[in-house]
């Protein structure tokens, strides 16, 4: 057991929290850690360390605020449960016991009353949860954007924060959106060439034996057109003029 004085210094130092762990952040993930803003979008190559990153904070919120609800959202049930395991496993280290069903359900209840649950991304699995204090979407390039919608009013009451991690898919969907908009969301984007984990033979390799736009994409944060687009989205925003009325859908003027 942590002495009080440290166990205070770890509540208010999410940086001295994640080495009580045994991992040495990044630079990124220093200023992470150590943000206060209620909006992060991680725009983080493959292997990085945002599932990671996202894993400490949503641990430390649940341990260090009682009562807190923190939900885990990813496309599919398998990815929500990578994540997730990331928790339970930084929450043995600190030598805590997990209930043998925690990962079956996919969620646990802490001694204080904190709650992480960790959820496939579908409006059927979410929809019921309110009060929301910490939400993570998980690989949100690929989070339907109803989905995106219909989770934001669980932050309303509660005043929760929202962080949105991925690499990029397509210039397409709420998170390029949210990347390339602009609300005032904290971001971060991080390609692989800044991860000391990922060696330069490795994406020498890569490079070598993926399409280029593959590449740009899961290693170099780049927003790529899709495959199947017939016109790219520079075409479509250059021919859209505020200037030019519409030929159809215009109400005639009451006479």
């Amino acid at each position: 057991m942590v002495e009080l004085r440290d166990d205070i210094r770890l509540a208010l130092d999410r940086v001295a929290f994640a080495e009580s762990l045994g991992i040495t952040p990044d630079p990124w993930q220093e200023d992470l850690l150590s943000s206060s803003s209620d909006r992060v979008l991680m725009n983080v190559a493959r292997q990085a360390g945002k599932s990671a990153m996202s894993a400490i904070i949503a641990l430390h919120r649940a341990l260090y605020h009682p009562g807190s609800l923190i939900l885990i959202l990813a496309p599919s049930e398998r990815q929500a449960k990578e994540t997730f395991s990331k928790v339970t496993e930084h929450y043995r280290k600190l030598g805590n016991t997990v209930p043998p069903d925690t990962m079956r359900k996919l969620g646990m209840v802490l001694a204080n009353d904190s709650r992480i649950e960790a959820l496939p991304g579908t409006e059927k699995t979410i929809r019921g949860f309110s009060g929301v204090d910490l939400l993570i979407l998980d690989e949100a390039s690929r989070v339907d954007d109803e989905l995106y919608f219909a989770v934001r009013p669980m932050l309303a009451v509660s005043g929760g924060s929202l962080m949105m991690l991925s690499t990029p898919y397509g210039k397409r969907g709420v998170f390029y959106e949210a990347w390339t908009g602009s609300r005032e969301w904290e971001r971060y984007k991080v390609p692989a060439l800044q991860c000391p984990r990922i060696s330069d033979t490795f994406l020498a390799e890569e490079r070598a034996e993926i399409p280029p736009f593959i590449f740009r994409q899961e290693y170099e944060c780049s927003f790529e057109e899709t495959e199947d687009a017939v016109f790219t989205q520079d075409m479509i925003d250059a021919a859209v003029s505020a200037e030019v009325k519409p030929l159809f859908g215009q109400a005639e003027p009451a006479g």
